[in-house]
């Protein structure tokens, strides 16, 4: 099974993304054998930021509005402050975020990526990490903020920075070849 190809979508807003936090997890995931694919909810390219310089762009693959969860095995979603806060405010980004979370499918945010997770309401009882400013965010939202690399919690990968991405595509890697609690979130896990 870990040698299966597997399809990981990338969630980002059309600028703002910090571009390390797209680009190696992107190689990594390809690195391995498996597909990537970019979404943004408006089409065409992405503009992609070393902190606060404008770096490459990539182009789109896929509208937000015309992804289908079901078409994916795990969400990357990069940081950049001023992509997931732009993120946060397109309904259809959220939603996908949301839906992701909650089917079990591995989920991985790095940075400033949480403000999304934030938003579609999806960290009660969780433990995870990102950039400093977020903790308060996170806490209101009912997650447990956390000062460390890399954290797992069920289907839920976070990190806090782009020093953190070795162990942040680590673990990307093992929740696709490996799996993620597939019933993550879910009180049952019986038929």
């Amino acid at each position: 099974m870990s040698t299966e190809q597997k399809t990981v979508a990338f969630l980002v807003a059309s600028e703002g993304i910090e571009a390390a936090e797209l680009t190696e997890p992107w190689q990594a995931v390809t690195d391995a054998g498996h597909r990537a694919v970019l979404i943004s909810p408006e089409p065409g390219t992405v503009q992609l930021f070393e902190h606060l310089d404008k770096s490459e762009t990539r182009e789109v693959d896929v509208t937000v509005a015309d992804a289908q969860l079901s078409d994916y095995d795990a969400l990357v979603l990069p940081g950049g402050v001023a992509n997931p806060d732009a993120l946060r405010l397109d309904t259809d980004a959220v939603s996908f975020a949301r839906e992701f979370v909650e089917s079990g499918k591995p989920v991985a945010a790095i940075c400033h990526a949480p403000w999304t997770l934030v938003e579609a309401d999806v960290l009660k009882g969780r433990r995870l990490t990102s950039w400093p400013s977020l903790r308060t965010d996170i806490r209101n939202a009912g997650g447990e903020w956390v000062d460390e690399a890399v954290v797992v919690s069920d289907n839920l990968i976070t990190s806090r920075n782009p020093g953190d991405i070795p162990d942040f595509n680590n673990a990307l890697l093992e929740a696709l070849h490996h799996g993620a609690a597939q019933h993550a979130g879910s009180v049952s896990q019986g038929s």
